[in-house]
C-alpha cells in the first residue's frame, strides 16, 4: 500500500522553503525533496526524527494513500 506524506503542508505551516525546512530537520535538501515529492520514503529513524522536530506524530505526517480518499 503506497504511503503519502504531509511534509509540504508542514513546511508551509513553518513558512519555510524546501532548503530552510531541510536544514531545520537536519536532512540533506535533495533527500528532503525526494521525501516531499513521494519519490522516496524515509527510514523509520528519519521519520521519527522529523516527527520530533515538528512535534507531530509519525501518523500525522505519513499515511497510507487510501486514507486520503476516505
Amino acid at each position: 500500500m503506497p504511503v503519502n506524506n504531509r511534509l509540504k503542508d508542514l513546511r508551509h505551516d513553518h513558512r519555510m522553503n524546501q532548503t530552510e525546512f531541510a536544514d531545520f530537520l537536519g536532512i540533506n535538501i535533495y533527500q528532503y525533496n525526494r521525501y516531499e515529492n513521494g519519490a522516496r520514503q524515509p527510514t523509520l529513524e528519519v521519520a521519527l526524527q522529523i516527527s520530533e522536530k515538528v512535534k507531530r506524530t509519525v501518523n500525522d505526517i505519513f499515511y497510507f494513500a487510501e486514507e486520503a480518499s476516505e
